[in-house]
C-alpha cells in the first residue's frame, strides 16, 4: 500500500498536524500513549486496549488512525459507540479532519440503503453505529458482510460494555465476537474505555485477544482527574437537597449537570429550579430523540445552568468546559460515579463534584440490581413455550409472569447466546443449541453488584481520599490522596440548607397531583389486546404522591403501617379532587384484604369535605395474589379478572370516585371501575394515595 508511514521522520509530525486539525487547537500535543497507539494500529494493524481517563482522547486517536489508514488505501473505520449523543459530536468532530462520517441507527432508517451504496463504493470513510445494530437482521445481513470484506478499522467505543463484569453490561455488545471472528487478520481494532476495573480489562481483552494474545497491545493510564474537586453530603430528604440546588448551583461558575436515579426526580428537581429561577432542564432516555438533542445544544450554549438527567447523558456527551456534576442520588456503584463525574472538568482547570446522598438511593438501587438477570425458573418457562412453537412476546407474557421489558432483555441475551432467534416479530427456539443457565455466573455477576453497591454507601464515610477511593475501585495502579477533596481539605457545602427553602421544596414535592391516564386497550385471556368500549372506560384519575417520593409518601406510607391515616392526607385527597373540578355524587373503596378496613375513615373524611355520601358498592369474591407479584399487564388484568363484584349499585348515571391505596399497574382501578359502570354509574373517577408509575 502507498502513503508515508508512521517510521518515517516525518511521520509524528504527520500524526500531530492531524491532532491539531482535529481539535482546532494549533498547540495541540499528544497526550502519553496517544501516539504509541496510532502508530500500533497503523503501522502493525495491531488489537489495542485503551483504558484511560475520562478526557484523555480515546476519540483523537481513532480519527487521526483512520485518516493515516485512509491514505494508505486502508478500508472505512466502523465504530460501535453506544450512545447517540456519542455518534452526533463524532460525526461533527471527524468532519474537522476531512473524514466522510454517517451513523445507523433506528432513527435514519430512511438513509440506510444510501449509506450501504456509499461504502460499497467506497466513499465513506467512518460509520458509527450502535450495538443494536448488530443485534439487527437486516444490518448482519446486509451490511456486515459488507464491512467484514472492506473493514481498516474496527472501533469498539466504550469497550467495558462487553462484559457482563462491568457496570454498564449491554448484551448487544456481544455481537462484537461476531464481528472480530469476521475480519480480516490485518485488520486494526481499538477497544477504547475510562470504567474498566482488573476484572473486566481481563474480560475484554480475553474477547480481543481471540487466542492470540500476540498481537493485543493494552495502555493503562492513571485514572485521576486533577481538575476535579470532589465531596460528599448527607441530605436524607429531597426536600433539602432541592434546597440546597436552589442555593449553591448560582454560586458555582458556568454551568454542569445534576444526576438523578429516575426519570421522575429528573424532571421534578428540574421543574423546582426554575421555579427558583435557575434555567435548569430534564432529560432522560424516554425523551425523544429531538427533544434529547435540543437540551445538549442548549447546554453546550451556556443557555443552561444545569441539566438534570438520568444516566442516559453520560458516556459520550462532550462539553469540555463543564465545571460542576452533582448527584442528587448516589449511583450504584463507584465505577458509574466515576464516569459520570468524568463529564466535568475536561477543558477547565477546576471543576466542583458534589454528592448529595439520599435516604431512597439504596431502595432505587435494589431495583435495578434485582432487573439484572431472570430466574431459572422464568427461563425454563420461556423456552418451554417457545418449545411449543413460535411467539410474539406478547403471547410469551400470557404464559411468564414477567414485565415486557424483562422478557425482551431475556430475549435479547438467550439470543445473543444461540439459545433463540427472532423471526420478524416472532421468537423461535434454537434447536439443538446447547444452551444452559449459567447460575453460578448470573449469581457471581449480582454478588459483584452488591459489593459495588456497598462500595458506593461507603465513599466518603470512611475517612479516605475521594479520589484515591475511585482510583482503588477501578484497580488504578497507582492510587494517591489527591489534596483537594473535602476529605483532604475540608468541606465546602456542607452548610446545612435554610429551613425556609427546605419548606418550600417540601410544599413543592406535594403541590402536584398526578394525573391516571385512562386506559383504552385491556388484554382478553389470551394476551390479545381489546378497546375497552366507551361506555366501560373510566375517567382519568388522580393520585396523592408518587410510591417513594418525598413529598407526600412518607406520610401515606407511615400511615399505612400504622393502619391509620391521618386526616390530612384525606383532606389532601379532597382538594385534589376539587381542584381538578371533578364533580362525584359519591366515594366508594376498592376492597382490600391486605389493608383491611383502613381506607373507610379516609374515605368519610373525604366524603365529609365534599358533602356527598360514602357508599360501600364491592366486595371481593376471592382472594388473590398482591397485584405487586403480578410483572405484566396479562397477568395483572387475569389477577382482577373475576375477584371483584358490585354488591350495591351505584345510582343510575350518577358520577363517583372509586379510591384505592396504590396504583401498581391501572387495571384494579380500570377493570373495577368497568364493573361500576356497568352496573349503572354515570362516570368513575380514580383516586389513590399513591401511583407506582
Amino acid at each position: 500500500m502507498g502513503g508515508v508511514t508512521l517510521s518515517s521522520p516525518t511521520a509524528p509530525a504527520d500524526a500531530l498536524a492531524r491532532l491539531r486539525a482535529l481539535t482546532g487547537n494549533p498547540a495541540a500535543e499528544f497526550r502519553d500513549d496517544q501516539l504509541e497507539a496510532i502508530t500500533d494500529l497503523v503501522e502493525d494493524r495491531a488489537r489495542v486496549l485503551c483504558v484511560q481517563r475520562t478526557g484523555w482522547g480515546k476519540s483523537a486517536v481513532y480519527f487521526v488512525a483512520t485518516s493515516l489508514l485512509r491514505d494508505r488505501d486502508a478500508g472505512p473505520t466502523l465504530i460501535v459507540s453506544p450512545l447517540l449523543a456519542l455518534m452526533r459530536n463524532q460525526i461533527a468532530a471527524a468532519q474537522a479532519l476531512g473524514l466522510r462520517a454517517h451513523t445507523i441507527n433506528s432513527t435514519n432508517r430512511d438513509e440506510w440503503d444510501a449509506i450501504r451504496d456509499g461504502l460499497a463504493a467506497d466513499e465513506i470513510d467512518l460509520l458509527l453505529i450502535s450495538p443494536e445494530r448488530l443485534n439487527n437482521p437486516r444490518f448482519r445481513d446486509d451490511m456486515l458482510p459488507l464491512f467484514a470484506r472492506s473493514v481498516g478499522l474496527l472501533v469498539i467505543d466504550e469497550a467495558h460494555c462487553i462484559s457482563d463484569w462491568g457496570h454498564d453490561f449491554r448484551p448487544d455488545y456481544r455481537r462484537v465476537r461476531d464481528m472480530l471472528d469476521a475480519i480480516g487478520s490485518d485488520v486494526a481494532v481499538l477497544a477504547t474505555t475510562a470504567t474498566a476495573n482488573d476484572r473486566v480489562v481481563r474480560d475484554v481483552r480475553e474477547q480481543l485477544a481471540a487466542g492470540d494474545e500476540g498481537r493485543l497491545r493494552t495502555y493503562r493510564g492513571p485514572l485521576a482527574r486533577t481538575s476535579l474537586r470532589l465531596e460528599a453530603l448527607e441530605l436524607p430528604r429531597p426536600a433539602e437537597r432541592l434546597a440546597w440546588l436552589v442555593e449553591h448551583l448560582p454560586r458555582l461558575d458556568g454551568a454542569g449537570i445534576v444526576y438523578t436515579l429516575t426519570k421522575r426526580d429528573a424532571e421534578q428537581v428540574a421543574s423546582f429550579l426554575t421555579a427558583h429561577g435557575v434555567a435548569a432542564a430534564a432529560y432522560s432516555g424516554e425523551q425523544d430523540t429531538e427533544s434529547r438533542v435540543a437540551t445538549e445544544e442548549r447546554l453546550l450554549r451556556n443557555e443552561l445552568k444545569a441539566v438534570v438527567a438520568t444516566s442516559a447523558l453520560g458516556m459520550g456527551y462532550d462539553k469540555a468546559d463543564l465545571t460542576f456534576v452533582v448527584h442528587y442520588q448516589a449511583p450504584g456503584s463507584v465505577v458509574s460515579y466515576y464516569q459520570q463525574v468524568g463529564r466535568a472538568g475536561r477543558g477547565v482547570a477546576h471543576a466542583d463534584v458534589v454528592l448529595l446522598r439520599g435516604g431512597e438511593d439504596r431502595r432505587i438501587q435494589d431495583f435495578f440490581i434485582s432487573q439484572a438477570f431472570p430466574s431459572r425458573e422464568r427461563v425454563d418457562a420461556v423456552l418451554a413455550e417457545l418449545a411449543i412453537g413460535d411467539r410474539t412476546t406478547r403471547e410469551l407474557m400470557s404464559a411468564v409472569n414477567l414485565g415486557s421489558s424483562r422478557i425482551d432483555a431475556m430475549l435479547k441475551i438467550l439470543d445473543v447466546e444461540g439459545a433463540v432467534r427472532r423471526e420478524g416479530t416472532r421468537w423461535q427456539l434454537v434447536v439443538g443449541s446447547n444452551w444452559e443457565y449459567d447460575a453460578e455466573r448470573y449469581a457471581q455477576v449480582t454478588a459483584l453488584r452488591r459489593a459495588e453497591q456497598e462500595a458506593m454507601a461507603a465513599y466518603g464515610t470512611d475517612g479516605r481520599c475521594l479520589m484515591r477511593v475511585l482510583q482503588e475501585e477501578l484497580d488504578d495502579p497507582d492510587p494517591s490522596d489527591c489534596g483537594r477533596c473535602s476529605v483532604c481539605t475540608a468541606p465546602k457545602f456542607a452548610d446545612p440548607p435554610d429551613p425556609a427553602l427546605v419548606e418550600l421544596a417540601q410544599r413543592h414535592l406535594r403541590a402536584n397531583p398526578i394525573e391516571l391516564e385512562v386506559r383504552k386497550m385491556a388484554p382478553d385471556a389470551t394476551g390479545a389486546m381489546k378497546k375497552i368500549p366507551d361506555d366501560v372506560r373510566t375517567e382519568p384519575g388522580w393520585a396523592l404522591a408518587r410510591v417513594g417520593d418525598g413529598g407526600w409518601w412518607p406520610a401515606v406510607e407511615r400511615g399505612l403501617r400504622a393502619g391509620r391515616l391521618d386526616d390530612e392526607i384525606a383532606v389532601a385527597l379532597a382538594d385534589v379532587l376539587r381542584g381538578q373540578g371533578v364533580r362525584a355524587q359519591w366515594i366508594t373503596t376498592v376492597p382490600s384484604v391486605a389493608l383491611g378496613s383502613v381506607l373507610d375513615p379516609v374515605a368519610d373524611v373525604i366524603a365529609r369535605e365534599l358533602g356527598i355520601p360514602h357508599v360501600r358498592l364491592l366486595e371481593r369474591t376471592e382472594p388473590r395474589p398482591p397485584q405487586r407479584e403480578m410483572a405484566n399487564a396479562v397477568q395483572q388484568a387475569s389477577n382482577v379478572r373475576g375477584a371483584f363484584r358490585v354488591v350495591t349499585p351505584p345510582p343510575a348515571g350518577s358520577a363517583g370516585v372509586l379510591l384505592d391505596d396504590r396504583r401498581l399497574s391501572g387495571w384494579t382501578l380500570s377493570m373495577v371501575g368497568g364493573q361500576l359502570r356497568r352496573a349503572g354509574a354515570g362516570a368513575v373517577t380514580p383516586l389513590v394515595l399513591g401511583t407506582l408509575l
